[in-house]
């Protein structure tokens, strides 16, 4: 049963049932939770994108809901101690208000600062961004989605007119004669996703996968390309170039659907495969194998990830990978196509519906004025009311404390304090804050230097939508209320708007009821109008249809027409309906091996971590499978070091150092270390990496920097 109702079992005790999906990455696969006894078991459920099947994180996601860590108080900073300390919630909102006031009242309304998180279901990225803008009347808003797959976004945007991760439903990869994934890991990152890898394969489909290190997909691959990290951009310029020297380059679909690539043949014709070896290290035979394999394919996908978009030029080596799709005309063809791997649990709704700097609800823009007037009429205040666009995360977090940046930051799911670029730096400017706030169901780092922590509700505890990485729209059901003493993000974000809008300062003629509502239901309604006509365009969505589907794909603007699974068949989402070729050429990474610092670090996930590991660290079977920090490195660099494997290593860059234990692998280049950044302390990987920003996207380049690695001496 899935409606909450209280059947009862063999023995004669009571239970409760409901259909939900994991809480964790934007596969969001489907599952069931069932409460009995006091305690809460996940079981497998079908549905089309995971088909039952679970990862490891998801198996043991429940064990969250009563852990012992779990927040149920707000806590208080003592100022005499300097303690986090239990308080009512009266005297938490109490201190949130009148610090916000007293930021605004002294600075202006733009030093009080909104950051989300790509795990907020669109209600709650809808609300937060309204808050931000409607409430607090400030520009300052942005997300940490903004460090997963912003390149992609703008990528898209910039070739397709519109960024959904993947255009196609996540069965079309089985079908796919040739499969190319470029800096994706789905085996250790979204492991029942490799169902359809496999399936793939089993029809005859070859895999090739692009990535530094021998990872557990690149192992099932059929061919591995093993790129110097940074060096992408080369790769995919030169399979364009070879495309077009053997002729699989589709003229007619390139006439006919697109504009701008006449530039683009231009600039890959310096891309001869030879000079793209020199660069990169993969063979030009790797190199024409991999062109071929794509241009004589019926059926062909490519797929990026953070590997290739997490640079500071990830906007334009993802648009490498879509000038390489266009030109082989793959957009908008059954089983074909280019898409996105998206990485958080709701990355894709989470920065549709407002929590990105320069977005309001529906993907509208928040600097055109036609896309203000729609969204300030369901609002219910005049379009000059909304701020203008803000910053981008990075910059905004390394403006906090500033003299000319916020003085007071709100944090709603998540952790920069781990996962930021340049930690250490983003760690102190959060210690410089008049007032930091920190919404969170356990006490992660970010958490632990807040002046106020409020205790939130966790997924299986509230109702809601979800976007996956297809763009399809799904529904998380509450199994159970939270725990006394704990509030939803809605609940606590109409608390607060109710605290402000009541105070001093409130604006004249504004007397239209409260501001956001608690009820995720109501704020579902309330985002369908504000998104319809946008690019992401909700409006025929409704809690019902998505029960009837088994989700709905957007864009869906009425309830009587079919939703989308599949974009680009007919057009583009461009005013003339041509998707847009852009030509990019390969620079070099923001900082360069020397001397000093001769070698290239990069970062990534483990299979039984997730993100800054604030949840799955604390789950005892994921600690067992990864229980700490590793820095991985070839043994040809360990014999240099007079390293052994499991010896402490230290791993310095220019902006501070991580410590641990070394793991030596021939999986990693020689000139390459890598580390997973799902700790804290001093085994931070974010300490040591770079803050450069891609100019387009705002996205930090955390996939490489240059480091040396040092034997730690014994005490």
């Amino acid at each position: 049963m899935t409606d909450g109702t209280r059947p009862t079992t063999a023995a004669g005790q009571p239970h409760i049932e409901a259909a939900t999906h994991c809480p964790y990455c934007a596969l969001q696969c489907g599952m069931t939770l069932r409460e009995a006894d006091g305690e809460v078991a996940v079981l497998p459920r079908w549905f089309p994108t995971n088909q039952g099947g679970l990862c490891q994180k998801g198996w043991t996601a429940a064990e969250l809901l009563d852990h012992p860590d779990r927040l149920t108080t707000a806590l208080l900073r003592d100022p005499a101690s300097g303690e986090l300390r239990p308080a009512s919630w009266d005297a938490a909102l109490d201190r949130i208000v009148t610090g916000i006031r007293t930021v605004q009242a002294n600075h202006g309304r733009d030093a009080v600062a909104v950051f989300g998180g790509g795990g907020l279901t669109n209600e709650k990225a809808y609300a937060l961004g309204k808050f931000a803008r409607v409430v607090l009347r400030t520009r300052h808003i942005d997300y940490n989605g903004r460090f997963c797959m912003s390149s992609a976004a703008a990528a898209g945007m910039r070739a397709f007119g519109v960024d959904r991760g993947l255009p196609f439903p996540l069965a079309d990869l089985g079908t796919a004669d040739t499969l190319l994934l470029v800096g994706a890991n789905p085996a250790e990152t979204m492991p029942p996703l490799v169902r359809w890898l496999t399936e793939q394969r089993r029809r005859g489909g070859r895999l090739i996968v692009v990535d530094p290190r021998v990872t557990a997909t690149a192992r099932q691959a059929d061919l591995h390309l093993q790129p110097l990290p940074g060096t992408d951009l080369a790769v995919a310029n030169a399979l364009l170039h070879i495309a077009l020297a053997e002729g699989f380059v589709d003229h007619s679909y390139v006439a006919g659907r697109t504009t701008g690539f006449d530039e683009v043949r231009r600039a890959v014709a310096e891309w001869w495969p030879a000079r793209a070896e020199a660069l990169s290290g993969v063979s030009v035979a790797d190199l024409e194998t991999t062109a071929r394999a794509l241009g004589g394919a019926r059926r062909a996908i490519i797929l990026t990830a953070r590997g290739a978009e997490q640079h500071a030029k990830g906007v334009d080596t993802v648009t490498g990978y879509v000038n390489l799709a266009l030109a082989l005309g793959l957009p908008g063809r059954p089983g074909s196509g280019y898409g996105c791997l998206t990485g958080q649990g709701n990355g894709q709704g989470g920065r549709e519906h407002g929590q990105k700097a320069d977005q309001l609800p529906g993907y509208r823009r928040i600097d055109n004025l036609a896309d203000r007037e729609h969204v300030a009429a369901i609002w219910g205040v005049p379009a000059e009311e909304i701020p203008g666009p803000g910053v981008p995360a990075y910059r905004l977090l390394d403006s906090l404390g500033t003299p000319d940046g916020p003085k007071a930051l709100l944090v709603f799911g998540s952790n920069p304090v781990v996962s930021a670029p340049r930690a250490a730096r983003i760690e102190g400017r959060l210690r410089d804050l008049d007032l930091l706030v920190v919404v969170d169901f356990l006490r992660s780092e970010t958490a632990a230097l807040a002046d106020v922590v409020l205790p939130t509700a966790q997924w299986a505890e509230e109702d809601g939508t979800m976007t996956n990485l297809e763009g399809r729209v799904l529904r998380r059901r509450a199994l159970r209320t939270p725990p006394p003493g704990v509030r939803t993000d809605l609940e606590l974000l109409a608390a607060l708007a109710t605290a402000l809008e009541q105070g001093p300062g409130r604006p004249a003629g504004r007397d239209r009821g409260p501001a956001l509502s608690p009820e995720p239901a109501v704020v579902f309604e309330e985002l369908r109008a504000a998104s319809a006509g946008g690019l992401a365009d909700y409006a025929g969505i409704s809690w019902e249809r998505i029960d009837a589907q088994e989700g709905v794909f957007w864009p869906c603007p009425e309830l009587d027409r079919p939703d989308t699974p599949r974009l680009f068949a007919d057009r583009f989402s461009t005013p003339d309906g041509r998707a847009r070729f852009h030509a990019v050429q390969h620079r070099p990474a923001a900082e360069q091996v020397c001397a000093t610092y001769p070698l290239h670090f990069t970062t990534g996930r483990v299979l039984a971590q997730y993100q800054s590991g604030t949840q799955t660290r604390r789950v005892p079977a994921l600690r067992r499978a990864a229980p700490a920090a590793f820095i991985e490195l070839h043994p040809d660099v360990a014999d240099r070091l007079g390293v052994a494997d499991g010896e402490p290593v230290r791993v310095r860059s220019r902006r501070g150092e991580l410590i641990a234990p070394a793991r030596l692998s021939s999986a990693i280049r020689p000139d390459t270390v890598f580390a997973p950044f799902h700790w804290g302390g001093i085994a931070r990987a974010n300490t040591v990496t770079n803050d450069a920003v891609d100019p387009i996207s705002g996205m930090p380049e955390f996939k490489i920097c240059a480091v040396r690695v040092e034997k730690v001496a014994a005490t």
